[in-house]
């Protein structure tokens, strides 16, 4: 974006540029010498019109690509996650399920007068 900052401003400046030098050295009379400033004019404002399409255009399009580029990787962080949370949920049932048949254990115990200290303990 500074480039094209920096290539307007060269531009300009060398339009100026040129267009002063024409009118002290031209040797067309005044009439010739407006004419050819008009032109001048007229093709740099074409100029800086097709260069502002253009960096417009530009800018549209990376700014398409960075949302797709953003919404890849959004996809790829919800998918990962959503992996992870199968992964900690599946050892979370597999705890539950280890932690039930403790429970199982003990209350059977229990109702059999068999209470062991040991096995009240819970991994």
């Amino acid at each position: 974006m500074a480039n094209s900052g920096s290539t307007f401003l060269a531009l300009l400046t060398g339009a100026a540029i040129g267009a002063g030098l024409g009118l002290l050295y031209a040797p067309d009379s005044g009439e010739e010498t407006r004419r050819k400033l008009g032109e001048n004019a007229k093709k740099t404002q074409d100029d800086l019109n097709r260069r502002y399409r253009e960096t417009s255009s530009n800018l549209s399009q990376k700014a398409k690509q960075a949302k797709m580029d953003f919404e890849d990787r959004l996809e790829e962080t919800l998918s990962s996650a959503s992996f992870k949370a199968d992964e900690i949920l599946s050892s979370l049932e597999t705890k539950l399920e280890e932690l039930r048949k403790q429970n199982a254990k003990f209350q059977k115990d229990k109702k059999g007068g068999v209470e062991s200290s040991s096995d009240n303990a819970v991994v």
